[in-house]
Order: C-alpha cells, then sequence, then structure tokens
C-alpha cells in the first residue's frame, strides 16, 4: 500500500502534535504513533514546564540550564529555550491548557538546580493537562490524520534526501511518501530494566537514524531520576516522585533517619548520593519524606502521587516514601541544528529522540515539555517556509514489499546493540531483552 502526504510526524507526545499544530493549515498531514496517542512519556510527566518568568529572569534561567548541564550544552540553543519560552506558554495557554493559578495569576514552583521558582504546573499531572490540550487542538484540524499502533519500521531516502516512512500498521507494510519526515520517536527508556519511561519507547528513531548514517551526538548522557517509587519488580515501567515534591520541601533520609544530600541539587548529584547510601545499607532504597506538610495540601498538589503511593499502602501524609534512581531522560539522540533539521535533508527531529544540545550533560528540570515546544515549533515553521519548494516524485525510490517479523527483529535488535556498544559504562544487566 502507497500513501502520499506533505509532512509524516512519527509520534504523538509534545514534541510530535505540537509541530502539527504549528504546520500550515494547507499542507496534509499524517501522524503517526507505536501505540495509542496517549500511551507517551509526556502523559506521564508529572512536575511541569519551565519557563523565564520575565525577561530579566533569562540571563539566569540560561545560566541554570548550563550549569546543570555541566556546561556542556549548546549555548545558542539554550538561550533559545530561555527567550522562546514565554511566547509557547502563551501559546498553549491561548489554546486551553488548565495550569494552576491563585487569584488568577499562575503558579510557579520550585525543582531542583533552579535558581528561582520558575515551574509552571497542573497538580501533578503537567504532561496529561499538555498532552489531552494538544490531542484535543489536533483532533480538531480537518488536515491531520492521526493513526495510532502504527510502527515506523524505516524511513525512505533517495540520493540522502529523506522522502518518507515504512509502516507497518495491522499486519500490512505501508510505504508513506511525503515531502518532509519529523521524528519524534522519544527517548529509550524501553531498552533499561528499570525506567520511569513507557515500555514501547525503545530509541527507534536514533535505530533508523544509525543504520542510514545520519549523524548522532552524545550517546553516554543518559539521564537517572534520583526519586522513582521503589519497586521490587524487574522490567516494569516505575513511577516517578515528581522532584516537584522535594520542590516543595520534601527531605531525603536514608534508612538510619539521616539527611545525606541537599534535595534541590542537580538529578545527577542527587542520584549519586542515593546510590551510595543504597550500597552502604545494602537496603535498596531510601525516604523521601512530605509528611510534614500540611495532609489537605499534599492531597491538592500531589493527587495522582498520594493515590498511587496508597494503592501500595504508602499514605503519604504519614510516612515517607522508599524511593531509588531510575533510568528518566536521554539527553543524547539524533544531532540536529536550530530548526531541528537532521544531517540529511527533509529529515527533522524533535523531542526526546533529537540531540538540540540544550540539556548538556544532564537535563535542568521540567525542561523537557520545554525544549519539546520551542524547538518542534521551531521545525515546523521551517518546514512551513520551505515544504513549496521540495518536489518528491522524482526522488521516490522504488518500493519493495518487505518481511514484517524481519524488519521488526532487526528494529529492536539494532537499537539494543546499538546501544551496548556506543554507550560509556553500561553493563548488560541494565539492559531489557523483550
Amino acid at each position: 500500500m502507497n500513501v502520499k502526504y506533505d509532512v509524516l510526524i512519527v509520534g504523538t507526545g509534545v514534541s510530535g502534535l505540537y509541530s502539527a499544530l504549528n504546520l500550515r493549515t494547507d499542507l496534509n498531514i499524517l501522524v503517526i504513533t507505536k501505540s495509542t496517542i496517549t500511551n507517551t512519556n509526556t502523559y506521564l510527566a508529572q512536575g511541569g514546564i519551565s519557563t523565564a518568568r520575565n525577561l530579566e529572569d533569562i540571563p539566569l534561567f540560561i545560566e541554570d540550564t548550563m550549569k546543570a548541564g555541566k556546561y556542556k550544552n549548546k549555548k545558542e540553543a539554550v538561550e533559545i529555550l530561555a527567550k522562546d519560552s514565554m511566547c509557547n506558554i502563551k501559546a498553549i495557554l491561548d489554546m486551553g491548557i488548565n495550569l494552576d493559578r491563585k487569584n488568577g495569576e499562575l503558579l510557579y514552583t520550585r525543582e531542583g538546580a533552579h535558581s528561582i521558582n520558575r515551574i509552571v504546573h497542573h497538580k501533578d499531572t503537567s504532561g496529561k493537562a499538555l498532552a489531552d490540550t494538544l490531542i484535543e487542538q489536533a483532533k480538531r484540524q480537518k488536515n491531520i490524520t492521526i493513526w495510532e499502533n502504527t510502527y515506523l519500521a524505516d524511513i525512505l531516502t533517495a540520493s540522502h534526501i529523506c522522502v518518507g516512512g515504512i509502516a507497518i500498521k495491522e499486519d500490512r507494510q505501508i510505504n508513506i511518501h511525503s515531502k518532509c519526515v519529523i521524528l519524534a520517536t522519544g527517548g529509550i527508556g524501553g531498552l533499561f530494566n528499570s525506567s520511569t519511561n513507557r515500555r514501547h519507547i525503545t530509541g527507534d528513531g536514533i535505530s533508523i537514524a544509525m543504520k542510514h548514517n545520519i549523524a548522532v551526538k552524545n550517546l553516554d548522557y543518559i539521564q537517572f531520576h534520583p526519586t522513582a517509587l521503589y519497586d521490587a519488580g524487574d522490567n516494569s515501567e516505575k513511577f516517578l516522585i515528581s522532584e516537584a515534591v522535594r520542590g516543595e520541601g520534601g527531605k531525603l533520609y536514608n534508612t538510619k533517619g539521616e539527611r545525606f544530600i541537599d534535595e534541590l541539587l542537580p538529578r545527577d548529584v542527587v542520584s549519586e548520593a542515593i546510590n551510595k547510601e543504597i550500597k552502604k545499607s545494602s537496603i535498596p532504597y531510601v525516604f523521601l519524606d512530605i509528611s510534614f506538610l500540611n495532609s489537605s495540601y499534599i492531597k491538592a498538589r500531589f493527587p495522582s502521587i498520594y493515590k498511587e503511593c496508597l494503592s501500595r499502602d504508602i499514605d503519604i501524609t504519614k510516612k515517607p516514601i522508599p524511593v531509588c534512581p531510575a533510568q528518566h531522560y536521554f539527553m543524547g539522540g539524533i544531532d540536529v541544528d536550530l530548526n531541528s533539521k537532521t544531517s540529511i535533508e527533509n529529515l527533522y527531529a524533535v523531542g526526546e529522540t533529537s540531540c538540540t544540545g540544550v540539556h548538556g550533560a544532564n537535563r535542568l528540570a521540567s525542561n523537557s515539555l520545554l525544549e519539546g515546544l520551542v524547538f518542534s515549533r521551531r521545525a515546523a515553521l521551517a518546514i512551513n517556509g520551505l515544504i513549496d519548494e521540495i518536489d518528491i516524485i522524482r526522488a521516490i525510490p522504488p518500493c519493495i514489499k518487505s518481511d514484517i517479523n524481519a524488519l521488526k527483529l532487526e528494529k529492536q535488535k539494532s537499537t539494543i546493540n546499538i546501544f551496548k556498544r556506543r554507550v560509556i559504562g553500561l553493563n548488560d544487566e541494565l539492559f531489557s531483552y523483550r
């Protein structure tokens, strides 16, 4: 089966849907997702979205992001992130997102390594609020078609130009010809035994890029979140205890009841400190306590976390939460320019599958959703300006029907092997062979 669209977008998280909504309405857009439209890491995001509070805050926001990233960030990208933050927050507010307010004014919270309170949020389900808003908007657009349970097996190329993708839907191969492709396929968490990510997110876009010799960058920059809810089960999606819990005053204690770290230091520092405590005690967790706060406030501010912990017989208004680090975010990925363009023509990458250079070696808390907004919009605007000049008819290669099972197996094996071979400091025990 062969179909033709102006733009193919792969992924329905914040980056995929927001790029679709910023493309021209006269373009015919196909958005595909490997699972269902809501089964994304965006939906899991709890803390919120970073933003500069005002023009005066931009230099400090830049410095906080650079410092957290060990100054290995691309500074031009960080400057764009900070300067474009406020207009993108306004854009999603105009779309109807419900962010927490007091007396009509936005509420801002603080998380690790931020100098001030600059994170907007919706209780502790900020990602869900954003995703639901974008999904509602996308479904209203007549020029946007969404296919769920559709797996991108490969991209189509001709003379180092991307001209579409090969998808698998209901065990049928569909060759999608398009003028531009945007990869928004997410990170690599599904490759790890212990991760806060959705299990089906397994670095597909990065694997495809490497197969086609498309530039990738910083594959060893992998972030572990300090406070996943301890779960003795292996190879399962770990429930995240948001950094906002520490931002609101939560304290970390070892199993002897001793505080051992400043809770608002960068994630890698806090994760390392927790790991040291775990090794010393041989107990696979430490405690995060917020029970000293007003119980009504806890239930209102963190309803999702309260409910999940209570389902596991942990009342966070009365006792501390057992937590441990888990793989959380990938700062590396497909190397892109400031408009999210990859090293081959007509292919863009946005969100966690890309490496904009914004995060450096360690992502600043709540910069992920913001990056998804800022750089997917830039990708869309770049495409809007050049797509009329693209003629893919001359470049479309002959499409041969492939063995679907072979395509799936090749993708899984190549992705795992890439990260075993290329990522520094990791061993087989970390990986999930599902």
